[in-house]
């Protein structure tokens, strides 16, 4: 199954830039890590990982997760190449209860 209405996904660069590619984020800051070490994408990347991020969530499948009382969640694995490496990302969605699009939560390398 694809995202629903993953063609108006939402990958905020944001979200990207302070959390997931920020390697001081007291959180991120691992993720980040391993997109620099294994992938060479960095804080300067960040437009290259979020048409990656749009491109998944129009062209991959997606594993429905939990529907919890914020809305349905759901998973998509892709393969990325970056500066310095190939590797999958695992990205996380949700699309909110009275919406009907797909946000970014979160990505990491696998």
């Amino acid at each position: 199954m694809k995202l629903p209405n993953g063609e108006r996904a939402v990958v905020d660069g944001k979200k990207l830039q302070d959390y997931c590619l920020n390697p001081e984020h007291r959180r991120g800051c691992h993720k980040a890590r391993v997109f620099k070490s294994s992938l060479g994408i960095t804080l300067e990347h960040v437009q290259d990982l979020q048409r990656a991020l749009r491109a998944a969530a129009v062209n991959n499948d997606a594993m429905p997760e939990e529907h919890d009382e914020y809305g349905r969640r759901y998973v998509v694995d892709f393969s990325i190449t970056g500066p310095s490496g190939q590797a999958v990302v695992r990205s996380s969605w949700i699309v909110r209860r009275g919406e009907d699009f797909p946000r970014l939560t979160s990505c990491y390398v696998l």
